[in-house]
Order: structure tokens, then sequence, then C-alpha cells
């Protein structure tokens, strides 16, 4: 069986993340101790909150280093929402925030407005198509079909400056925002 090392560091849905991980066949080891986090087998980022906080709780723990000592072994590593967020450049939420600098890009609020100047409902809260640009197959997305749907509870979007970064995407009003 393997052991999926879940990042505790306040701001995240452990229990549920625990419980598709379980669910999937895996072994759970929540931890908030850089080095468990930097020795993991397999590493999951959850969060939820804004990119400001999660940093700054990320930091209080001092594990950016430990997931950057992890990224270095190439075992597999799933960000969650606010963990795939963390894992640019910056993020705009609260104030302009350092993130964790894996993934060049920004991480910008939905827009107030479409082309048609009409307000936009935000947060986006519902169920968006996934639309993959690149192969699923040796991803954790490998069993999911064309246009599977996720459901989505956000204000803010990952916006990678390099497309190679940009797996798949979802479509908000007349834009299309990186989901993955």
């Amino acid at each position: 069986m393997k052991k999926v090392t879940i990042i505790d560091y306040g701001m995240s849905n452990l229990l549920s993340i625990s419980r598709a991980v379980e669910k999937v066949g895996a072994e759970v080891e929540l931890s908030g101790d850089a080095n468990t986090v930097a020795s993991a087998d397999i590493l999951v980022l959850p969060g939820v909150g804004a990119f400001y906080d999660g940093m700054n709780e990320l930091n209080k723990r001092n594990l950016p280093e430990a997931i950057h000592q992890f990224l270095k072994t190439g075992k597999p590593f799933l960000g969650i929402c606010l963990g795939m967020q963390m894992m640019l450049q910056e993020g705009t939420e609260v104030r302009l925030t350092p993130g964790l600098n894996v993934i060049p890009g920004c991480v910008l609020p939905l827009p107030e407005k479409n082309k048609q100047n009409v307000y936009n409902t935000i947060p986006h809260i519902g169920w968006s198509n996934l639309i993959f640009k690149s192969e699923v197959l040796n991803t954790p997305f490998r069993n999911t079909t064309p246009k599977t749907m996720m459901y989505f509870v956000h204000s803010y979007y990952a916006s990678p400056t390099e497309k190679q970064y940009d797996f798949a995407y979802s479509p908000f009003s007349d834009m299309e925002y990186c989901s993955v």
C-alpha cells in the first residue's frame, strides 16, 4: 500500500482529502513537520482560503524549503485548490504575496465583469468542465474522460506565464482559466 503524506498547515480540507486518498487504496499520513514533508513518498498540498494566509501558515512551519526538497526528488506531487495556486510565483489575494515559485505566473482575481461589461457572479461556485490540453496517461487524471466535470468554489485563478504549466482549463463567464 502506498503512503500519501498530506501537508497539514492549518488551512485545508484534510478530512475530505484524506478520505479521497483512502478511497483509492492508499495510506494517509497527515503532517506539518518539514522533515516528514521533505521525505514523503507521495505529497499532497491541499488548501482552502486566501493565498496570503496560506503562504503565512506554510512559512510559520518552515514548509516551503521542505516542499522544494521534495519536488527535487521527482516523486509524485499534487497541489489542490489553494495548494495548487501557492505553487506559482505570487498571488494577489489580500496583497501581493510571494508564492512557492515553482511555476512562473501569478494568482489573479476572476474578472468582475465580462467583455460585454456585465457583472460576473463571484465567487464562482458550481460544476465546470476540465478540458485537458495535454495527454493524461501518466497523471492522476488518467481515468478521466474528456470534459470531466469538477466542482469549483473560488474567486481567484492560477495564471501561469508559460503554457506548458497549463495542463487543463475550465470556462468562467466569457473566459477560460487554468484549472489544472
